[in-house]
């Protein structure tokens, strides 16, 4: 039973048909993840069992296909589905049984036409091909093959866009409405480059290719997005161009776990969109500390101090939230002249972006002038510190907008070849040295920032007494 997606009341339903990844990267667990992302209600009919990791396949236990038939029954009677996909299907009969079923619904199904993973393990028999073109790919709505497997569908060599263009429009022959053949394998270094073929004519969707090893999971994404947004009543072109979009942010913010090929991460903009509120309170909270405590201003540069905090998984300043304008010293404290924003502050922001790309967990950042004892206090409270010289910076970088401090954290990275809690400079012309500490949280930032103040000031004291 197709349902449709009319009423504002009511949560659109996807299921999935494929197997199941203990590992949790790839099959019906990262189209869970999808659907969930996607704000897709997500059921499932369990194909196979596999006991699989980021770098290999070693057992497969297949469901009887009756079994496969009713999980698909009972979900389509009681819920209604309004999309569907299907990944690992792995024998001849499953796919009959699945073909049998999902005929007797009128449900949009993308068909990720799984044969191979990414270890190099079959995950559909070769003599059950013939059973996916006979069967399934008429009843499909879109097709979203991989370089190999179209090849593999169509007995063609695919090299380049223009072979890939032949083989969707093969494909789309064998029954579908729509083909997309994903561009990660083809011959094109700069683009990943899908070709989406669909009522006689060619899209492309191109996003820049990105250089990374989480890359486990990305069909099962691509193809469980495509149906989250069938479901949510999106029409072929744009369901695909946002899929697309949605799976080259769960690439990029992928799972660095395993030995092997790590996981996508489907998850990663919904944790984002979640964060912002406790980023944004963080920041408030760091804010009122750091106004509340009257020695926070010794430790104030003539710029002023700025504190921040990034969201997870940053991609430009306006994922990181601090204070337009900074706190400036007034009547003896520090004060801020706004409230904490998102894109407050490019200066810190660029410190966090470079910084959380070796290390994740520190997303917050607070500036204080520069001195030796201030160093000397905070390296007595076991922090661990770098610097840079601003003096060494090559000319090709010093010349481009926003380079040195992304340069500087790496240099100082590299200086102690681990990422610190502390880095400083020495300044330059027309450049303030500086010192900027690092921490996983703002307000337990401010309140080490405080603890720092005090201990300044206090130091000053003896030293005045002793003159």
């Amino acid at each position: 039973m197709f349902r449709g997606t009319e009423g504002s009341n009511r949560v659109p339903v996807a299921i999935t048909i494929a197997g199941s990844d203990s590992g949790g990267g790839a099959g019906i667990q990262a189209d869970l993840k999808t659907f969930a992302a996607l704000g897709v209600h997500g059921t499932t009919a369990i194909t196979c069992i596999t006991a699989q990791n980021t770098y290999s396949v070693t057992a497969i236990e297949c469901v009887k296909p009756e079994i496969v038939k009713e999980q698909i029954k009972q979900v389509a009677e009681d819920m209604g589905i309004d999309a569907g996909k299907t990944g690992m299907l792995y024998t001849e009969e499953i796919i009959k049984a699945v073909s049998e079923e999902i005929s007797k619904y009128n449900f949009p199904l993308v068909v990720d036409p799984v044969m191979v993973a990414k270890s190099g393990a079959f995950l559909l028999k070769p003599e059950a091909e013939a059973a996916l073109r006979k069967y399934l790919l008429p009843l499909a709505t879109v097709v979203t093959p991989n370089r190999f497997e179209a090849e593999r569908l169509t007995g063609m060599e695919i090299r380049s866009m223009e072979d890939a263009k032949r083989a969707a429009k093969e494909i789309c022959s064998m029954g579908p409405r729509a083909v997309v053949i994903k561009g990660g394998h083809l011959d094109m270094p700069k683009d990943a480059i899908d070709i989406l073929y669909y009522m006689g004519e060619y899209r492309i969707f191109s996003m820049p290719r990105l250089d990374s090893k989480t890359t486990h999971g990305t069909g099962c994404s691509f193809s469980a997005a495509i149906a989250a947004f069938l479901a949510k009543g999106e029409d072929i072109p744009s369901a695909v161009k946002q899929a697309k979009e949605f799976t080259t942010n769960a690439i990029k913010f992928g799972l660095k776990i395993g030995k092997g090929v790590g996981p996508v991460n489907p998850l990663a903009t919904l944790y984002r969109e979640a964060a912002k509120y406790g980023v944004l309170k963080s920041v408030r909270e760091a804010k009122r500390i750091l106004e509340s405590f009257p020695e926070v201003a010794d430790l104030a540069p003539e710029v002023g101090i700025n504190v921040a905090m990034a969201l997870p998984y940053p991609e430009n300043i306006n994922d990181v939230a601090a204070i337009p304008g900074r706190l400036m010293r007034a009547f003896g404290r520090v004060k801020a002249s706004s409230s904490p924003d998102f894109g407050g502050s490019s200066h810190l922001a660029r410190y966090l972006l470079e910084m959380i790309r070796h290390d994740p967990r520190k997303r917050a950042a607070i500036n204080i002038r520069f001195s030796e004892e201030i160093l000397s206090i905070l390296r007595g409270i076991g922090m661990k510190i770098s610097f840079f010289d601003r003096k060494e910076e090559p000319a090709d970088v010093k010349h481009i907008e926003g380079m040195t401090i992304p340069w500087g954290v790496k240099q100082a990275i590299a200086r102690i070849g681990e990422t610190p809690d502390v880095i400083y400079h020495m300044g330059d012309f027309g450049k303030e040295p500086m010192i900027v500490v690092f921490g996983e949280d703002a307000a337990e930032l401010a309140r080490r920032i405080v603890e720092v103040a005090s201990k300044y000031r206090s130091s000053q004291r003896k030293g005045n007494c002793s003159i």
